[in-house]
């Protein structure tokens, strides 16, 4: 078996495809939050198909890759999943990249990757994420299990059934450890400003991206720079998920707005 294929096979274990949409204007790739998965952006897929279609990346360690070993840091991570879309994802329509929390800075890396091999995204997402370069020295990974799972409850990211079920706790610890432990000890390495666009949304109560240095992102472009703020914390999206949608669709090449405009603040329009 070549390296290629391999690297293919592989794509079936790090990209879900909910919904496949090839006649799709774009393609949209999701990546999680520390300790999530790809199933969190199942509804972004259903929504936006087939007008544009989501592939969610799955992180190993996690739910169908429970037993794959995890990956420690951003960079091997962003490695491997830029191998993946250089060999999977066909380059017939504009690529775009979407990512939360943790997502955000390994889409950052991605983006970084995709434009050295000449196949940068049209679109940069960062969703709930501080600029790469706004550093803090954060040291949750290290606190013991139930200090770390108090730490993920209040940001929001337990769901009500893993929160009152130890077993599902146990479970998933391993993968939030893993990923705290990547995005905590992330430094940001100084290199090219990507020549796409970023569009930055946060929650304006989010402890962990404060509206000032979400702006930051706008020193990592030479292109357009967008910001949106919307109510809320670090999970704001799961409240605004239809007005997230629209500022994406209308971002996106094709059909909608093509370009960024340079700065904006201030909540995306909602089609409702």
């Amino acid at each position: 078996m070549g390296q290629r294929e391999k690297v293919v096979r592989a794509g079936d274990q790090w990209i879900r495809r909910y919904h496949p949409s090839p006649s799709a204007r774009a393609t949209l790739v999701c990546l999680p939050y520390a300790g999530g998965s790809a199933s969190y952006f199942f509804p972004v897929s259903r929504e936006l198909a087939p007008n544009v279609e989501v592939l969610a990346i799955q992180y190993p360690g996690r739910q169908d890759r429970l037993l794959d070993p995890m990956v420690s840091t951003v960079e091997e991570l962003a490695d491997a999943v830029t191998e993946v879309l250089l060999a999977t994802v066909p380059g017939d329509r504009p690529l775009a990249l979407f990512g939360h929390s943790m997502g955000a800075t390994t889409a950052f890396e991605v983006a970084a990757r995709l434009e050295r091999h000449g196949a940068g995204p049209a679109v940069l997402f960062v969703s709930g994420r501080r600029a790469p370069s706004v550093h803090r020295d954060e040291r949750s990974h290290l606190l013991d299990d139930a200090g770390l799972w108090a730490e993920v409850v209040a940001l929001g990211g337990a769901a009500g059934e893993v929160t009152v079920d130890p077993e599902l706790v146990r479970m998933a610890l391993p993968a939030i450890r893993n990923d705290f432990t990547a995005i905590e000890t992330y430094r940001y390495r100084h290199g090219p400003r990507l020549r796409c666009p970023i569009h930055a949304i946060v929650g304006d109560a989010d402890p962990k991206a404060p509206v000032e240095e979400v702006r930051a992102w706008a020193d990592h472009t030479e292109a357009g720079f967008a910001l949106d703020v919307l109510p809320g914390g670090h999970f704001y999206l799961d409240q605004h998920l239809q007005t997230v949608l629209y500022g994406i669709t209308e971002a996106l090449p094709g059909e909608g707005q093509n370009r960024i405009p340079c700065t904006t603040d201030g909540a995306a329009a909602n089609p409702q």
